[in-house]
């Protein structure tokens, strides 16, 4: 499922913006089908302008019958009535989503056997100090397991030792969802930190769910500001 809201509050109608001779959105579409790990792929928009572009050349879109805060809101409504166990989102301005790293967030449901791993999301390390105190990048800490502790907008760990290393991780904002966890999180109403922090993964958290993550080295680029896009065409390139 790929969630795509037109007005988006950094960069509005991004989805759109041209990339290669195509919108992101149809750019993010074809990457997905184009990994063939998935038995069905759906853009799920707002937008009648996404749902005709999506519609035209024959792709699969649902058209949402309510307003939501988040696209896992946006998922949950689309996949209620669906015959399906996994549900992966990954985000309309993510045009460079990598078959290697999507195969290891399902891999963790597969080798899940008691089913105790409500969903799985991927980071990657991140060593630029811009990067890291950067708002719009969102950062995670995880236990020994790898298991999420916490997802921020500011830099997790505070480097007050500077003579201790710590490896920061950035978190890639593509999801494997147990279905139930998903409608979960679709009934449960938003806590603080969520609206605090406007990372929708905390939710999660808040309420008790356990959230595997997955280190992956390919950082790709999501597409949140026009620097970013500009960065898209070059590496499209």
């Amino acid at each position: 499922m790929i969630p795509a809201r037109y007005k988006a509050s950094r960069f509005p109608a991004k989805l759109m913006q041209d990339l290669g001779g195509k919108p992101v959105i149809i750019r993010t579409y074809e990457a997905a089908l184009q990994t063939k790990l998935f038995d069905e792929v759906y853009v799920v928009t707002d937008s009648d302008i996404i749902f005709n572009t999506i519609s035209a050349i024959g792709g699969k879109v649902l058209m949402s019958k309510k307003e939501h805060e988040s696209g896992s809101d946006r998922i949950a409504e689309a996949v209620e009535d669906m015959d399906v166990d996994i549900v992966i989102n990954v985000q309309g301005d993510e045009p460079f989503i990598d078959q290697e790293s999507l195969t290891k967030i399902i891999e963790v449901f597969r080798n899940d056997d008691k089913k105790e791993i409500d969903l799985a999301s991927l980071m990657t390390p991140i060593t630029d100090w811009d990067e890291i105190s950067n708002p719009n990048t969102v950062k995670v800490i995880v236990d020994n397991q790898d298991f999420a502790l916490y997802f921020s907008r500011s830099p997790i760990p505070y480097p007050r030792d500077e003579n201790v290393d710590a490896t920061y991780y950035k978190h890639k904002g593509i999801y494997a969802f147990r279905k139930r966890a998903l409608l979960d999180f679709q009934r449960l109403p938003m806590l603080p930190l969520e609206a605090k922090e406007k990372i929708e993964a905390i939710r999660f958290l808040e309420y008790g769910k356990k959230i595997k993550m997955v280190e992956t080295h390919v950082s790709g680029i999501e597409i949140d500001t026009p620097e970013d896009l500009e960065r898209a065409k070059k590496a499209w390139k």
